[in-house]
């Protein structure tokens, strides 16, 4: 599978699994709000999240995923699956006892997570027990992780790239069901983040086995394969996982804040990570196996090219994205959310963080494109050193900004990590002549960027025309948000296509190829 089709499948399917992320959102919006219930119900979600996109995701697959791709191609299937059986007995067992001491500690964790809950002592309990109720979803979807790096390392993309919808199905299914037999929706949708684990989890050993895959649950042994793999496990958390740790630091220093700033900055994620899902995630998930496989047969020149198609395809399709939620951020939020619990207060702050959250988009976006050239390379220690840079930034720039500008000061703090971390990342592969950007790129970012203001002045003259229509009811509200957006993208790939972004073959090309994977 080429890197188009790989990004096509893994874009596609995440594009459904966003919708129903969006539907759950909305529902959650409208029984929970965005006041203290839902505060407290989104660090219980963050919580497992948080290790899970660290240590499972993240670390994992950057130190899993090369190693397994590298025995599959030098010393076949059989050694392959038996590497994979010795990771899923360390993995298992360690997760295991994790879990166990994470339960036991939960109140001490809650003081380091969310410490301006400790003044409000109900707040805090509910806390603690809510996050003892999510936190064994790390357990399941951990496993998950492991079943979908050896599914994409074969290059079988599709039913890892599922898993999500299967979340938000169980998720909507609390809120719709659940809610009647517990004490609050925060608890239904608690215990819905576990099932959802569960579900997964089943879902994938189903498709591991069709692949031809039977793994076996063996005792945990510390051979010569699980030392290295473990051994890059650690720093790859740090150097894979930095927009994660970002928004845990954001989360600590939004505890502190006015009731409602952990919510207004959820939601705006939510938003924001739509396009950092579908463009972000299908980059990185498709491009690491096929870097690992180019370095692997010593190919390092495709290796080169294969990153800068990559970073094309990001920039291409995250610039337009990020101007668009700048623009339109206020009637995005409005016809997403605001019903129920969430009023126009709550829009109006939520959209704000949108807004400045998405000025980092492409930043975000890009770290994905870049990280799997060091992992491919079994280089784990360097985006560990550039991740704590950017981390320790944004935790000055949080102290310094949330002062005057409450929550949107951690938005930008967040945003300016972002691109401090991609412009290192960058600038390092390029001394160490792992990276060069070629003519194509070159020629075709200043376009982009023509395009993508072209675009944007568009969504504000055509937001300004639309006035009356966004002030009206919820459908006329969507009716205008569509005629935005589709209106927008319009203009943009037309633009593309006159100065020569993006030539009619191209995006021929891609629409086959996302056919094809479908």
């Amino acid at each position: 599978m080429n890197l188009f089709r790989a990004i096509a499948t893994v874009s596609g399917i995440t594009m459904i699994s966003r919708f129903f992320g969006f539907i759950r959102d909305i529902m959650v919006a409208a029984v929970l709000g965005a006041g203290p219930l839902a505060d407290v119900f989104f660090v219980a979600f963050k919580l497992p999240n948080l290790f899970r996109r660290l240590f499972a995701e993240g670390a994992f697959n950057a130190a899993f995923v090369p190693q397994f791709s590298g025995i599959l191609t030098e010393r076949g299937r059989h050694r392959a699956r038996e590497f994979a059986e010795q990771a899923l007995a360390v993995l298992l067992w360690s997760l295991l006892i994790f879990v166990i001491l994470i339960e036991i500690t939960m109140p001490w964790i809650m003081f380091i997570f969310a410490p301006g809950f400790a003044t409000n002592p109900e707040k805090f309990d509910l806390a603690v027990l809510l996050s003892r109720i999510t936190f064994p979803y790390l357990l399941f979807i951990s496993l998950v992780s492991l079943m979908s790096g050896l599914l994409n390392s074969l290059g079988k993309f599709a039913a890892a790239a599922a898993t999500p919808i299967l979340l938000n199905i169980c998720l909507i299914g609390a809120i719709l069901w659940l809610i009647n037999f517990t004490s609050t929706p925060a608890h239904a949708l608690a215990l819905g983040v576990v099932i959802a684990g569960a579900v997964q989890l089943f879902w994938l050993l189903f498709h591991v086995g069709k692949a031809g895959i039977k793994l076996r649950l063996l005792i945990p042994r510390l051979t010569p394969p699980v030392r290295t793999m473990l051994r890059r496990i650690v720093p790859a958390a740090v150097g894979a996982g930095v927009y994660q740790i970002s928004l845990l630091v954001d989360t600590v220093v939004a505890s502190l804040l006015p009731a409602g700033s952990i919510s207004y900055l959820f939601f705006a994620d939510r938003v924001n990570q739509l396009p950092m899902g579908m463009i972000g995630v299908a980059v990185g998930t498709a491009l690491l196996p096929l870097l690992s496989r180019q370095l692997s047969a010593g190919d390092s020149a495709a290796a080169i090219h294969t990153q800068n198609r990559a970073i094309d395809i990001t920039l291409f399709l995250s610039l337009p994205a990020a101007a668009a939620l700048i623009v339109i951020a206020l009637p995005t939020i409005s016809v997403l959310f605001e019903r129920g619990a969430f009023g126009p207060t709550e829009t109006m702050a939520t959209a704000n963080a949108l807004a400045v959250y998405a000025t980092g988009l492409p930043a975000y976006i890009m770290v994905k494109a870049l990280t799997p050239a060091y992992f491919a390379r079994e280089d784990t220690s360097t985006p560990v050193k550039i991740g704590l840079l950017a981390v320790l930034v944004n935790l000055v720039l949080n102290l310094v900004l949330m002062g005057p500008f409450q929550h949107l000061g951690i938005a930008a703090a967040t945003s300016a990590s972002a691109w401090l971390n991609t412009i290192l990342l960058a600038f390092v592969l390029f001394r160490r002549g792992h990276f060069s950007v070629d003519t194509r790129l070159k020629s075709r970012l200043p376009r982009m960027v023509f395009a993508t203001v072209i675009m944007a002045l568009f969504l504000y003259l055509g937001m300004n025309g639309l006035n009356e229509m966004l002030a009206g009811g919820q459908l006329e509200k969507c009716m205008a948000l569509f005629l935005l957006v589709s209106g927008g993208l319009i203009v943009y790939f037309a633009i593309s296509i006159f100065i020569g972004v993006a030539d009619k073959a191209d995006l021929k090309r891609i629409l086959r190829q996302k056919e094809s994977a479908v």
